[in-house]
Protein backbone atom coordinates (compact mmCIF):
# COMPACT_ATOMS: atom_id res chain seq x y z
CA UNK A 1 0.00 0.00 0.00
CA UNK A 2 1.43 3.45 -0.70
CA UNK A 3 1.70 6.39 1.89
CA UNK A 4 2.14 9.59 0.99
CA UNK A 5 4.71 11.31 3.71
CA UNK A 6 6.00 14.86 4.29
CA UNK A 7 8.91 15.13 6.41
CA UNK A 8 10.10 19.30 8.00
CA UNK A 9 12.94 19.89 8.73
CA UNK A 10 13.61 23.03 10.58
CA UNK A 11 16.69 25.20 10.79
CA UNK A 12 17.28 28.05 13.62
CA UNK A 13 20.51 31.10 14.55
CA UNK A 14 21.07 28.35 17.30
CA UNK A 15 20.93 25.39 18.76
CA UNK A 16 17.27 23.91 19.89
CA UNK A 17 17.27 21.70 23.07
CA UNK A 18 13.49 20.98 23.76
CA UNK A 19 11.94 18.07 23.07
CA UNK A 20 9.65 16.86 20.12
CA UNK A 21 6.56 17.11 23.13
CA UNK A 22 7.35 21.54 23.45
CA UNK A 23 6.95 20.66 19.15
CA UNK A 24 3.93 19.54 19.35
CA UNK A 25 2.41 22.19 21.93
CA UNK A 26 3.33 24.90 19.43
CA UNK A 27 1.89 23.51 16.60
CA UNK A 28 -1.49 22.41 18.75
CA UNK A 29 -1.86 25.69 20.05
CA UNK A 30 -1.26 27.80 16.74
CA UNK A 31 -3.33 25.74 14.59
CA UNK A 32 -5.83 24.73 17.07
CA UNK A 33 -8.23 24.15 13.44
CA UNK A 34 -6.62 21.56 12.24
CA UNK A 35 -7.00 18.62 14.57
CA UNK A 36 -4.46 16.38 13.20
CA UNK A 37 -2.33 18.31 14.25
CA UNK A 38 -3.05 18.13 18.26
CA UNK A 39 -5.32 14.81 18.22
CA UNK A 40 -8.45 16.32 20.04
CA UNK A 41 -12.39 16.86 19.23
CA UNK A 42 -14.34 19.83 19.58
CA UNK A 43 -14.64 18.93 23.11
CA UNK A 44 -11.05 18.93 24.34
CA UNK A 45 -10.68 14.76 24.12
CA UNK A 46 -8.49 12.89 22.73
CA UNK A 47 -9.68 10.98 19.64
CA UNK A 48 -7.16 7.50 19.81
CA UNK A 49 -6.07 6.03 16.50
CA UNK A 50 -2.12 6.04 14.78
CA UNK A 51 -1.28 10.00 14.39
CA UNK A 52 -1.31 11.27 10.96
CA UNK A 53 0.64 14.04 11.81
CA UNK A 54 4.10 13.25 14.28
CA UNK A 55 6.88 15.37 16.00
CA UNK A 56 10.67 14.37 16.26
CA UNK A 57 13.77 16.12 17.78
CA UNK A 58 16.54 14.26 15.19
CA UNK A 59 19.94 15.13 16.21
CA UNK A 60 18.89 18.12 17.53
CA UNK A 61 16.63 18.93 14.73
CA UNK A 62 13.08 19.77 14.94
CA UNK A 63 11.49 17.10 12.19
CA UNK A 64 7.66 17.11 12.23
CA UNK A 65 6.80 14.42 9.07
CA UNK A 66 2.60 14.13 7.81
CA UNK A 67 1.20 10.88 6.48
CA UNK A 68 -1.69 10.87 3.94
CA UNK A 69 -4.12 13.71 4.78
CA UNK A 70 -1.25 14.77 7.70
CA UNK A 71 0.62 15.66 4.39
CA UNK A 72 -2.01 17.65 3.21
CA UNK A 73 -2.20 19.60 6.59
CA UNK A 74 1.62 20.47 6.47
CA UNK A 75 1.25 22.08 2.93
CA UNK A 76 -1.10 24.30 3.82
CA UNK A 77 0.29 25.82 7.06
CA UNK A 78 4.21 25.76 5.45
CA UNK A 79 4.66 29.33 5.15
CA UNK A 80 2.19 30.97 8.13
CA UNK A 81 4.60 30.93 10.80
CA UNK A 82 8.74 32.13 10.76
CA UNK A 83 9.31 31.45 14.43
CA UNK A 84 8.99 28.60 16.64
CA UNK A 85 8.24 28.97 20.71
CA UNK A 86 9.11 25.87 22.47
CA UNK A 87 9.50 26.16 26.69
CA UNK A 88 9.33 29.37 26.53
CA UNK A 89 12.22 30.32 24.16
CA UNK A 90 11.52 31.75 20.79
CA UNK A 91 13.84 30.31 17.77
CA UNK A 92 13.90 32.12 14.52
CA UNK A 93 13.89 29.52 11.55
CA UNK A 94 16.07 30.59 9.04
CA UNK A 95 15.68 27.23 7.06
CA UNK A 96 12.63 24.77 5.86
CA UNK A 97 13.22 21.41 4.75
CA UNK A 98 10.65 19.94 2.66
CA UNK A 99 10.73 16.26 1.76
CA UNK A 100 7.20 14.69 0.37
CA UNK A 101 7.39 10.83 -1.14
CA UNK A 102 4.85 8.02 -1.94
CA UNK A 103 6.30 5.01 -0.34
CA UNK A 104 5.22 1.24 0.08
CA UNK A 105 4.06 0.09 3.32
CA UNK A 106 3.27 -3.50 4.17
CA UNK A 107 4.37 -6.46 4.21
CA UNK A 108 7.04 -7.86 1.40
CA UNK A 109 8.31 -11.12 0.79
CA UNK A 110 11.67 -10.25 2.10
CA UNK A 111 13.28 -8.81 5.00
CA UNK A 112 14.28 -5.06 5.57
CA UNK A 113 16.54 -3.71 8.67
CA UNK A 114 15.70 -0.74 10.30
CA UNK A 115 17.08 0.65 13.56
CA UNK A 116 15.48 3.46 16.37
CA UNK A 117 16.96 6.20 16.07
CA UNK A 118 14.98 7.71 18.91
CA UNK A 119 13.54 5.53 21.91
CA UNK A 120 11.45 2.89 21.41
CA UNK A 121 8.86 2.27 24.82
CA UNK A 122 8.02 -1.28 24.35
CA UNK A 123 8.35 -1.52 28.17
CA UNK A 124 4.82 -0.14 30.67
CA UNK A 125 4.15 -0.95 33.73
CA UNK A 126 2.54 -4.69 32.91
CA UNK A 127 5.75 -5.80 31.08
CA UNK A 128 8.19 -3.89 33.10
CA UNK A 129 9.45 -6.31 36.06
CA UNK A 130 8.44 -9.42 34.24
CA UNK A 131 10.98 -8.46 31.81
CA UNK A 132 13.91 -7.83 33.99
CA UNK A 133 12.71 -10.91 35.84
CA UNK A 134 13.28 -13.25 32.75
CA UNK A 135 16.48 -14.60 30.92
CA UNK A 136 17.83 -13.08 27.53
CA UNK A 137 15.45 -15.54 26.26
CA UNK A 138 12.20 -14.47 27.66
CA UNK A 139 13.21 -10.80 27.40
CA UNK A 140 14.10 -11.27 23.71
CA UNK A 141 10.78 -13.39 22.70
CA UNK A 142 8.87 -10.45 24.71
CA UNK A 143 10.61 -7.53 22.71
CA UNK A 144 9.45 -9.25 19.33
CA UNK A 145 5.88 -9.85 20.87
CA UNK A 146 5.56 -6.62 21.70
CA UNK A 147 7.11 -4.98 18.37
CA UNK A 148 5.01 -7.64 16.27
CA UNK A 149 1.80 -5.86 18.14
CA UNK A 150 2.83 -2.63 17.47
CA UNK A 151 3.42 -2.76 13.65
CA UNK A 152 0.10 -4.74 13.36
CA UNK A 153 -1.43 -1.32 15.61
CA UNK A 154 0.32 1.12 13.30
CA UNK A 155 -1.30 -0.81 10.23
CA UNK A 156 -4.86 -0.40 11.52
CA UNK A 157 -4.14 3.01 12.44
CA UNK A 158 -3.04 3.29 8.58
CA UNK A 159 -5.97 1.03 7.37
CA UNK A 160 -3.70 -1.66 6.11
CA UNK A 161 -5.13 -5.19 6.29
CA UNK A 162 -1.80 -7.58 7.78
CA UNK A 163 -2.83 -10.91 5.57
CA UNK A 164 0.52 -12.90 5.84
CA UNK A 165 2.61 -13.32 9.21
CA UNK A 166 4.87 -10.56 10.55
CA UNK A 167 8.33 -11.97 10.70
CA UNK A 168 10.93 -10.54 12.93
CA UNK A 169 14.20 -10.36 14.54
CA UNK A 170 15.78 -8.03 17.09
CA UNK A 171 19.00 -7.46 17.77
CA UNK A 172 21.76 -4.50 19.02
CA UNK A 173 19.60 -3.65 21.78
CA UNK A 174 20.31 -1.33 24.79
CA UNK A 175 18.15 0.31 27.37
CA UNK A 176 17.84 3.94 27.95
CA UNK A 177 16.32 6.51 30.21
CA UNK A 178 13.76 8.78 28.67
CA UNK A 179 10.69 11.28 30.18
CA UNK A 180 7.10 10.79 28.84
CA UNK A 181 4.66 13.61 29.92
CA UNK A 182 7.62 14.05 32.95
CA UNK A 183 7.22 10.86 34.51
CA UNK A 184 10.58 8.56 34.07
CA UNK A 185 10.49 5.32 31.82
CA UNK A 186 13.20 2.96 30.39
CA UNK A 187 13.28 3.15 26.04
CA UNK A 188 14.63 0.78 24.27
CA UNK A 189 17.26 1.34 21.16
CA UNK A 190 18.15 -1.95 18.78
CA UNK A 191 18.20 -2.46 15.22
CA UNK A 192 15.49 -5.29 13.69
CA UNK A 193 14.56 -7.32 10.74
CA UNK A 194 11.24 -7.07 9.28
CA UNK A 195 9.38 -8.60 6.29
CA UNK A 196 7.04 -5.53 6.42
CA UNK A 197 7.86 -1.95 4.79
CA UNK A 198 7.77 1.09 6.91
CA UNK A 199 8.95 4.47 5.53
CA UNK A 200 11.65 6.86 7.27
CA UNK A 201 10.46 8.57 10.40
CA UNK A 202 7.50 6.70 11.00
CA UNK A 203 7.14 5.91 14.54
CA UNK A 204 5.92 2.57 15.82
CA UNK A 205 4.71 2.30 19.92
CA UNK A 206 3.91 4.28 22.16
CA UNK A 207 3.23 7.85 22.13
CA UNK A 208 4.65 8.26 18.52
CA UNK A 209 3.37 11.66 18.54
CA UNK A 210 5.93 13.05 20.55
CA UNK A 211 8.89 11.69 19.06
CA UNK A 212 9.09 8.16 20.66
CA UNK A 213 9.70 5.26 18.17
CA UNK A 214 10.93 7.01 15.27
CA UNK A 215 12.58 4.32 12.61
CA UNK A 216 14.94 4.77 9.57
CA UNK A 217 15.89 2.01 7.15
CA UNK A 218 19.60 0.94 7.71
CA UNK A 219 21.39 1.59 4.83
CA UNK A 220 23.84 -1.16 3.30
CA UNK A 221 26.72 -1.07 4.20
CA UNK A 222 26.05 0.69 7.76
Amino acid sequence: MPLETLVRTLSSTRPITESASHLRGFFATKFTEYELLHQHVDNGKLFYRYPMIQYKIIDGTPTVIGINEGAEVLKEIYDQYDKITLGGNTYEIVERGVTLRKEEFGILDRFISYRFVTPWLALNQKNYERYFKSGQIEQLDLLKRTLTGNILSMAKGLDYAVTSQIRLDIEMLRHTPCRVKGIGMLGSMCEFMVNFAIPDFLGVGKSVSRGFGVVMRVAVGD
